[in-house]
């Protein structure tokens, strides 16, 4: 796990580091099925199409460093990234997905019957998966991930010439969508049963600035599609958080 430090005897720090959450693109398990942790869950041609695509919205970007969860997935996500951004790719297992036990590789309408759908939907917080995490851990080492990464960033930012402020220094991290939501829950001070009120499409963008007094939610969930596109179906009106993030907008159908 690369967990950042700053070096000793650097020049002060920028007050404001802005940082760019991605999700991974589509696999054929996005959606239907919670993938979890489970190994050689790989990006499909949807999802590399959407990985070409992000690379090409981020291209001119100029970015400190590139992390992403260990999970192929998001490796493969990062690596199209990678590729425009010119840098190589960090691996920091705080990023990966939640461990969701025994129900990895589960449908969801499978799990949609189980009790503790209800907490995941309503209690986040107190929802812990049959031998797995609890989503309140889950979160707590993303969170505590985005603030050491936010030092590391600014520590290593070159000073500014002259006095006036610098841009904040910007880097890019690839994840999952419900570790996505929490980071952006922490942003927003929303307590962690609100979560599941964010969306977060596959190979969206969000972007967060953090500031010594606060943070500052950017943008979330942009996927570069029309707004008519993002909006939700009949089906995903109904009010159920899809666990792990869904299929965002090129998984959408309408059901009734």
């Amino acid at each position: 796990m690369a967990t950042p430090a700053a070096p000793h005897g650097s020049p002060p720090a920028p007050e404001a580091v802005t940082l760019l959450l991605v999700r991974h693109g589509m696999t054929d398990a996005t959606g239907p099925k919670l993938a979890g942790r489970a190994p050689g869950v790989h990006l499909n041609d949807t999802g590399r199409g959407q990985a070409a695509d992000l690379a090409r919205r981020l291209e001119g970007l100029t970015a400190a460093t590139l992390v992403s969860s260990p999970l192929e997935r998001c490796q493969e996500t990062a690596e199209a990234v990678a590729e425009r951004l010119g840098l190589p790719v960090t691996t920091d297992e705080r990023f990966i997905e939640c461990d969701y036990g025994s129900w990895t590789g589960r449908s969801l309408t499978d799990l949609s019957d189980e009790p503790l759908w209800r907490v995941v939907q309503d209690h986040p917080s107190a929802a812990r998966f049959p031998g797995g995490e609890a989503l309140a851990a889950a979160s707590a080492r993303a969170v505590e991930a985005v603030r050491d990464w936010n030092g590391h960033v600014a520590a290593q930012a070159p000073p500014s010439d002259d006095d006036t402020p610098p841009v904040p220094p910007v880097y890019v991290v690839c994840s999952h969508g419900d570790i996505i939501k929490a980071i952006v829950a922490d942003a927003l001070g929303m307590h962690l049963d609100l979560f599941q009120r964010v969306r977060v499409d596959p190979c969206s963008v969000t972007s967060v600035t953090y500031t010594r007094s606060r943070p500052f939610l950017n943008g979330l969930n942009d996927t570069g599609e029309s707004l008519a596109a993002g909006l939700p179906t009949a089906y995903e009106a109904k009010g159920e958080a899809a666990v792990g993030g869904g299929a965002g907008v090129s998984g959408r159908t309408e059901q009734a």
